[in-house]
This record gives structure tokens, sequence and C-alpha cells, in this order.
């Protein structure tokens, strides 16, 4: 039984990103305290951006064992490697270049440059995660370790923004992707939302995270972040569908909030 999201309003998105930032710092420090490693799937957008770039200006960073954090992403635009609408691409420059991160924990989805087609990429990023997931299964000497390996590693914090048109990830309104049930990536094609071909995790994949935080600011996305806190049906909504495991949190600001029910809406520190 999966608990009903908790919504935390921040009064602007740079306040916000700032409290965002606080949070992941504090989580990931727990989270290593108990398993010695922590893995936090990033996305892009103005929030996932900045969220990062507040992490990398926080004094508080240093506290975070940044060589043992794994590194994956929710989704990606399919074009060259060195493209800047490359979610990792930012990432790298608001973040990952400013901290001694392993390189080997740094999981990027598939370029143009590597591969034919956003389906390829999308089935060679599966395999990468499968082999993580078999390989934190070989190391878990736990005694509630399962028999087999999953086909995911442990997502422990998982980020994604919510578009105007509620997509998340690069899952959109009724395409192909966000029907999914069986595979964990997809490639996506005619994506509304330039650039067309993308690659993404599908909802099964995102909702195995421990933790899932939506993050979202801008009155743009008041209407998709009501709808989602309705109970939308995902294949229209497909920010209604992410669940996380533990906890799911909606993280906005003041302009996104104006059509959140008001029942989910608790104040709480960042920590919390």
């Amino acid at each position: 039984m999966h608990a009903e999201p908790r919504v935390s309003i921040h009064p602007d998105s740079k306040v916000l990103m700032a409290a965002i930032a606080a949070r992941l710092i504090t989580k990931l420090v727990d989270v290593q305290d108990k398993h010695g490693e922590a893995t936090v799937v990033l996305t892009g957008g103005t929030v996932g951006i900045g969220t990062l770039k507040a992490v990398a200006d926080s004094a508080a960073a240093p506290a975070v064992d940044w060589s043992k954090v794994n590194f994956w992403w929710g989704d990606e635009r399919f074009v060259a490697a060195d493209s800047e609408d490359r979610n990792t691409r930012q990432a790298h420059q608001a973040l990952l270049a400013h901290l001694a991160v392993d390189p080997a924990r740094i999981h990027e989805p598939g370029a143009t440059d590597q591969f034919a087609t956003a389906d390829e990429a999308a089935s060679a990023y599966a395999e990468e995660l499968k082999a993580a997931a078999e390989a934190e299964h070989a190391s878990d000497m736990s005694d509630n370790r399962s028999d087999e390996p999953g086909i995911l590693p442990r997502f422990d914090v998982l980020l994604l923004g919510v578009g105007p048109d509620a997509h998340v990830a690069s899952l959109f309104p009724e395409q192909a992707g966000v029907r999914e049930k069986k595979r964990t990536v997809v490639g996506v094609e005619n994506s509304p939302k330039p650039p067309s071909s993308r690659i993404s995790l599908t909802l099964p994949a995102i909702n195995t995270a421990q933790e899932i935080w939506m993050v979202v600011a801008g009155e743009d996305k008041a209407g998709a972040v009501g709808l989602a806190l309705a109970g939308a049906n995902p294949v229209q909504v497909p920010a209604a569908g992410p669940v996380g495991r533990a906890r799911t949190l909606w993280l906005i600001d003041e302009n996104a909030a104006s059509r959140v029910p008001q029942q989910l809406v608790r104040k709480d520190p960042a920590g919390a």
C-alpha cells in the first residue's frame, strides 16, 4: 500500500531549488550511512538542472561521498553526445564536473553518435540497468536478499519534472511510451516537444524507486499538477503515474500550486 503523496510548497523557484538541493544532500548522506552507496536518477529542465547547481553551490555538499553515488537519468534527448540539448551534458556542467564523482558510476543514455535509433539506445540502457541490478544483487550479503536479481538496481531518489502538458521524463499524454507495461526503457519518436527522438524510463521502471520527487515550478504547470494530484488517468496525465515505493513528494513553488487539492498540502521542513 503506497502512502498518499506529500506536497511541500515553496515561495518561488529559487527557494524551491535550494530546498530540494538541501533535501537531496541529506537523503544521500542517510542512504550512504545505511548502504555505503546511494543511487539518484536525475532529470533535466529548469528546476532539475537548477537544483543540481544549488547542490554544487551548497556548503553541505561535501557531506556526501560523491565517489559512491550512482547517477542515472529518467530520460534523455536522442541527439549527439556533445549537444547542449542533452540532460546529461547540462548535469555535468551544473554539478558533476564540480564533484569528485566516479566516472564508472555515471550512466548516460546513448547518443546518436553511438546508436542508429532511439530504440537501440533504449535497449542498451535497459541492458546497462540490468547489469547494475545483477552486480548489486551479487554484492548484497543481507538476509533479505532475493533469490534472483531484478532488472533494475535500487533507485533511492528519482527526480522528475512535469511539463505544462503533464508529461514526465519523455512520457507524453496518449503516446505509446506512457502505456508501456513490460519494458524498463523505451525509445520515443514524434515527441510533441523537440527534439522529436528521446529515450525514457517507463512508468513501471520509475515506480520501483524508493522515493520519487516531483519537482515543479511555474504557473504554466499548475493545471498539470492539479490534475495529477486529483488522481487523473496516467495515460492522459502522465504526471499522475509516478508513485514511489516508500514516498512520493511533490516539491513545488507557489505558482505551480494554485490547483493542488488543499487536503494534500503539508508544510514540512526540508529534511522531513
